[in-house]
């Protein structure tokens, strides 16, 4: 069975020249006329009914269109990206070693007007050791004898008495803490003036000894170095009293005193020059 295709139908081309001289006539037309001529009103009344349909669509676009050109503003490179974050890793670490330096200019002020304000000649040092234990109550600075420092010179902080030097070398000295169970302060209790001695312990606290029943402190009074003995200036602070307790069949009561200093978060130490031991801190106590 054979089977024919018929050819599509094309289209008229008389209806096409038709359609380009009508074309034609009516753009010479438009050129030739003026502004008030019939084309150009046609064209105007189609415009002013356009209009509004041309505005509505342009009010919907416009958020798409905006949006898109906010992400298009937020695209950046990767070579720009790595470039930003290394700057601003930059600026991080700038800005830790200002905030350093601060907090150091801030605790040397603090140093500078402690000795000012007691008219003492010392040398400022920094701490390099700290205890390794906790029965250990020596750290290091790093001032030693090409410095001065000589055994026996007292340490202070800011916020008061810090220990006496033990050992120096060249170039660095360990300082014995208060609070070693070596060591042994002549003080005084500011309110009522009565004398007593501050020792340490092993456990690295401090008490008050030799101060009888009737003359005992009570909580929150401090505790100055009295000046007996020639190796501490008088009137230096070794702390605040935190506990007394009436012990049984006992000359004394227990007074617990806490050092200001916080030592492990102090940096800076004055060393005060001048003033040395004469008695073996391993023979004894620091006086």
């Amino acid at each position: 069975m054979k089977v024919t295709l018929e050819d599509p139908k094309r289209g008229n081309p008389l209806l096409l020249i038709v359609l380009i001289i009508v074309s034609l006539a009516l753009v010479t037309v438009y050129f030739r006329e003026g502004d008030s001529g019939p084309i150009h009103k046609l064209r105007s009344g189609m415009l002013e009914v356009a209009a509004p349909f041309e505005r509505a669509g342009n009010a919907i676009v416009s958020p798409f269109t905006a949006v898109g050109s906010w992400f298009s503003d937020l695209s950046i490179s990767r070579e720009d990206l790595e470039s930003l974050e290394a700057q601003n890793d930059e600026l991080l670490a700038r800005l830790a070693e200002l905030e350093e330096a601060r907090q150091e200019n801030e605790r040397l002020r603090e140093l500078v007007a402690f000795a000012e304000e007691r008219k003492l000649t010392t040398l400022g040092a920094r701490i390099i050791g700290r205890p390794t234990s906790s029965w250990e109550g020596v750290i290091t600075i790093d001032r030693g004898s090409a410095d001065g420092v000589e055994p026996g010179m007292p340490v202070l902080a800011a916020q008061g008495l810090v220990g006496q030097v033990l050992e120096v070398s060249k170039n660095s000295a360990k300082v014995v803490l208060i609070t070693d169970q070596r060591s042994g302060v002549a003080a005084l209790i500011q309110s009522t003036r009565i004398p007593g001695v501050v020792e340490g312990s092993i456990e690295g606290d401090l008490t008050l000894e030799f101060v009888s029943s009737e003359e005992k402190p009570v909580e929150g009074d401090v505790i100055l170095t009295s000046g007996l003995g020639g190796v501490y200036p008088q009137g230096l602070v070794i702390g605040d009293v935190t506990f007394v307790e009436e012990r049984r069949g006992e000359l004394f009561p227990r007074i617990t005193v806490t050092s200001r200093v916080p030592i492990a978060q102090v940096e800076e130490v004055l060393v005060l020059v001048g003033a040395v031991l004469d008695t073996d801190v391993d023979e004894g106590s620091v006086e």
